[in-house]
């Protein structure tokens, strides 16, 4: 948002430097992002300045020159050639002197020089008014009548001066500064000092129209709470005045007619949203507040034919005809045109939620919108529309015809809240004195209407305006307090301390995932942070809605109107960014959280980590060939977390997630807690995704639950293990999974590990079966095994896989 200091002046008188102004209200939480100064004229006028014309003699060598001299304050006058039909001794002139750069009305910038022209020399320039950028006309000099010393700076007699424009980074819960007006109420409660509304008391309306009158009726009082119109007559559509202009584009808007750029104006200096209509194009001369009909259709100013719903607000005429959706966008046949006489002048007051559906209905966003969304001051409705009425009277001629109307059906009361004092200094960790809090509230407009003594200390129930839409707990008020307070008057204590310790699971979940985050970065993967909202199009179609996605209601973006129900996607957005910039062999991580709904309607929100692996494994490198990430890279990564969290040795079984192929789902305690795979090329086609990608999701809130941190410390065995291997044929569904299972069930005291360094598929085994080369790894902790005891154990687990599994030992 971009307010502009002398606009913000003419409300609240400061000689504070534009400097000063950006750290007050970077202070309160306006940030300043950007302070630019703007010059109504470029350049400035540096280096030009009055003069008096001393002698004027003709050029011997052109006719249309004249060589004359010209005091311009020095104790020498100035030579200077000119070439201008009616340059004359005695003249008071605008003189440009050495060195000036100009930027004329036309034509590009250029630097006044010390010359020679046909062998005279000139030491400046007297200048047109185009020539200087103050006017149009070339016909000759600029002829001055002042008394102004020689040597004046033209910038002073032209009364020009730079703008300064602020650019605030307006956080959404601002709604109340979106104005020069609001911006000034900030400043007047850090400074003190008070601030001027537009004076409105020439407003004048007939007690009775002076032609035909237009009534206003509002259909739905809790969609539009207050409206107020006025007809005005005799309005001479054109360009607005210079002033005006300047100011609108001070701010980046660009005028476009006297009418629309008034409304535009009030719009930006008190925060009040205006409409103009053609009055002549009201059918029935009233103005009805309604609901759309269902499928209703409705031409925009845009052009665009539009389908309403029964749930848009519409201004329409007496007739039932919609002019405008309201608080958003007008009619293409109501607007104002070069032919507009007859002006209905409406300033309303609409429900933000109302305005945002229907914003997001038809995906409009304007000026207007953006405040009714948030929260307007429905108090303001009638001085906005008097400002407008007295600015059109200035500027377009404009004659009020009809007393004001103003419906306010639903009256908006202030918001009661409950203070209790000692909380100030409780959540502000600093003491302040309470006639200090008393009158940093009244700056705000936040009245004291009741005090009392209860149990805790002194209670005020205070009165919040309603255009604070944000503040509405005790919490919010003391907020209020400290930033006007000042968060740079709270001393930071030596020591700090907290007198509430909440019960966190030891160690902390955050400790837990600084720890995993270190292992994975070490491992060569960068973590990411991606959006919690994604588009619905990923998970559903038209024909086929999923019942169990969480839906924003009032989304901004049809690209962001559901919460994801897992990290794949988003991590796949960051993927395809990467590989479309050349950036292919990519390993990332995201803690972030996926979100569902319920089959009894309840949403649940579960902590997530997700890994992601593609490309090759390593840079591409003359020592070695290229290779491909496989999913054994992408398992040594998960086993890495489930071991740094205690979880050694999970139970596994085919992937059971929508959207991988061929990999598992692990298991603990017969919960399933990761799913890693392959993404399914049909994901990767849907998201743009050129290679092949391995995925692994982790049940976060599961394993940092379940957190086993105890360290179990034995003794290292002094009695060497003892390696033994087997080779065994089985059916192809048997997995190397369920062989490790039966042979840790069938020994448990003398066997450590088991491991497959093989696995062979060809005809001569027949058709249905593979071969699996495993290792054993014996010990006994208390001697040396001997053959014997080696003989029985491997018998034992071979009659286990011949039993359980059907397998033929290799001999």
């Amino acid at each position: 948002m971009k307010i502009s200091l002398d606009w913000l002046r003419t409300l609240f008188p400061t000689d504070k430097t534009p400097a000063e102004i950006s750290a007050l209200l970077t202070s309160t939480g306006l940030e300043v992002e950007g302070l630019e100064e703007l010059e109504s004229v470029p350049g400035g006028l540096q280096g030009v300045v009055l003069g008096t014309v001393l002698t004027c003699q003709k050029h011997p060598d052109a006719d249309k020159l004249s060589i004359t001299t010209v005091d311009v304050g020095d104790a020498t006058p100035r030579n200077i050639v000119c070439g201008a039909p009616n340059v004359a001794a005695g003249q008071r002139v605008v003189v440009a002197l050495e060195g000036a750069m100009l930027h004329p009305t036309s034509g590009e910038p250029f630097k006044i020089k010390k010359s020679k022209i046909r062998g005279a020399a000139s030491e400046g320039m007297i200048c047109a008014e185009d020539e200087i950028g103050v006017g149009t006309s070339h016909a000759g000099i600029m002829v001055l009548d002042t008394d102004l010393p020689n040597g004046t700076p033209a910038a002073e007699y032209f009364g020009l001066g730079s703008d300064h424009v602020l650019e605030i980074g307006l956080t959404p819960n601002r709604a109340d500064a979106a104005s020069h007006f609001g911006v000034a109420r900030d400043l007047r409660a850090l400074l003190r000092q008070p601030v001027q509304l537009p004076d409105v008391t020439q407003f004048h309306a007939p007690a009775q129209a002076n032609g035909t009158a237009i009534g206003v009726q509002i259909e739905d009082a809790d969609a539009c709470p207050r409206y107020a119109g006025l007809l005005l007559e005799g309005v001479q559509v054109g360009p607005s005045p210079e002033w005006m202009q300047r100011r609108l584009r001070s701010i980046g808007l660009s005028p476009i007619n006297n009418v629309v750029d008034v409304t535009n104006y009030v719009l930006h200096e008190l925060g009040q949203p205006l409409h103009a209509f053609d009055a002549d194009q009201i059918g029935g001369n009233g103005i009805r507040v309604r609901r759309a009909a269902a499928s209703e259709q409705f031409a925009t100013l845009d052009g665009i034919e539009r389908t309403l719903k029964a749930e848009d607000l519409v201004i329409a005429d007496a007739e039932g005809r919609a002019l405008a959706l309201a608080g958003v966008f007008g009619g293409k046949t109501s607007g104002v045109t070069e032919g507009t006489t007859r002006v209905f002048l409406e300033s309303a007051y609409f429900n933000p939620a109302v305005a945002r559906k229907t914003a997001q209905n038809h995906q409009l966003k304007t000026d207007a919108s953006f405040r009714f969304e948030r929260g307007t001051d429905p108090h303001m409705v009638p001085l906005a529309l008097k400002r407008a009425a007295l600015l059109l009277q200035e500027v377009a001629g404009a004659r009020v015809a009809s007393p004001v109307v103003d419906e306010f059906p639903k009256h908006i009361e202030h918001t009661p809240v409950r203070l209790l004092l000692p909380r100030v200094e409780k959540l502000i960790g600093h003491y302040i004195a309470p006639d200090r809090i008393r009158q940093i509230l009244t700056d705000l407009d936040i009245l004291i209407v009741e005090e009392n003594d209860v149990h805790g200390g002194p209670e005020w129930i205070v009165s919040v305006p309603p255009y604070r839409v944000d503040v509405t707990r005790e919490a919010d008020v003391v907020e209020e307090i400290l930033r006007i307070y000042g968060y740079d008057h709270v001393p930071l204590r030596t020591h700090n301390a907290a007198d509430y310790l909440a019960n966190f699971p030891q160690p902390d979940a955050e400790l837990l995932r600084r720890d995993v985050s270190q292992l994975l970065s070490g491992q060569g993967y960068s973590e990411i942070v991606t959006n919690s909202l994604t588009n619905s199009r990923y998970f559903e179609t038209a024909e086929q809605p999923d019942g169990n996605l969480v839906r924003v209601l009032n989304y901004n973006s049809a690209d962001l109107d559901v919460m994801r129900p897992t990290l794949l996607h988003s991590g796949l957005e960051i993927v395809r960014h990467n590989v479309n910039r050349r950036q292919r062999d990519l390993k990332l991580y995201e803690f972030g959280r996926s979100y569902h709904r319920q089959p009894d309607g309840s949403y649940k929100e579960r902590p997530t980590l997700g890994i992601f692996l593609t490309g090759n494994v390593q840079a591409e490198s003359w020592q070695q060939p290229d290779a491909k990430t496989a999913y054994h890279h992408l398992a040594g990564a998960v086993l890495q977390v489930l071991r740094s969290l205690g979880h050694l040795q999970p139970g596994q079984q085919p992937v059971q997630h929508p959207y991988l192929n061929g990999g598992l789902t692990l298991l603990l305690h017969n919960q399933p807690v990761v799913h890693l795979g392959s993404v399914s090329p049909k994901v990767l086609k849907q998201m743009d995704v050129n290679q092949p990608v391995w995925y692994a999701e982790l049940d976060w809130a599961w394993l940092t639950k379940k957190y086993r941190g105890a360290l179990t410390v034995q003794e290292l065995p002094k009695f060497p293990e003892v390696r033994r291997d087997l080779s065994l044929v089985v059916d192809l569904g048997v997995s190397f999974e369920q062989l490790r299972q039966i042979a840790t069930k069938a020994e448990k005291k003398l066997l450590r590990e088991v491991n497959v360094f093989d696995v062979y598929q060809g005809e001569n085994l027949g058709a249905g079966k593979k071969s699996y080369s495993l290792s054993f790894l014996l010990q006994d902790p208390e001697r040396t095994l001997t053959d014997q005891a080696i003989d029985q154990v491997m018998q034992k687990l071979m009659t286990q896989f011949e039993q359980q599994a059907g397998a033929v030992i290799r001999k």
